[in-house]
């Protein structure tokens, strides 16, 4: 009986620690921490900051998520020393939980008046209901998910006002 309540335990925290890993691994840059796409320096911009962490555990860190895609999209251009490394986890702010959320799951809202570091951006979130409440608020356009964030919809995002 005592083994079957220790299974149980042990079953519980290996679940609940897999649900919260992305929780886990906030994304908290240092002062020196440094955009690999634009240059710039990201911890004052925590309300968009984007985590990737690779498979030999090295952590980029971006000051939004157009820049992240940017990254994701062309490797070798951008850090050709790691463009071999395959991708562990990406993290982004959840703009109104401001913690950190799977990027791969994200919901990304576009054309919203909500203007990033580097002017337009995606603003994600954990939850597609938040969302959806966000375009209505901001005006956003439409909301798309992590595969669907092409180059060309990264130079639409640029392009238009």
């Amino acid at each position: 009986m005592l083994l079957r309540f220790l299974v149980l335990i042990l079953y519980l925290v290996v679940s609940v620690s897999s649900v919260t890993a992305a929780e886990g691994n906030a994304i908290k840059p240092s002062n020196k921490d440094k955009c690999p796409v634009c240059g710039m320096f990201v911890s004052k911009y925590h309300d968009f900051l984007a985590r990737i962490i690779l498979e030999d555990n090295t952590s980029l860190f971006f000051d939004g998520p157009k820049d992240m895609f940017k990254f994701c999209q062309n490797r070798q251009h951008y850090l050709p020393s790691k463009a071999g490394k395959k991708i562990k986890e990406i993290l982004v702010t959840d703009y109104y939980q401001l913690k950190a959320a799977d990027g791969k799951k994200a919901w990304y809202v576009i054309g919203s008046d909500i203007l990033g570091p580097m002017g337009r951006e995606l603003i994600p979130f954990g939850a597609e209901k938040d969302a959806l409440e966000f375009m209505k608020d901001h005006n956003g356009k439409r909301s798309v998910r992590f595969s669907e964030v092409t180059p060309a919809l990264l130079r639409e995002i640029e392009q238009n006002p």
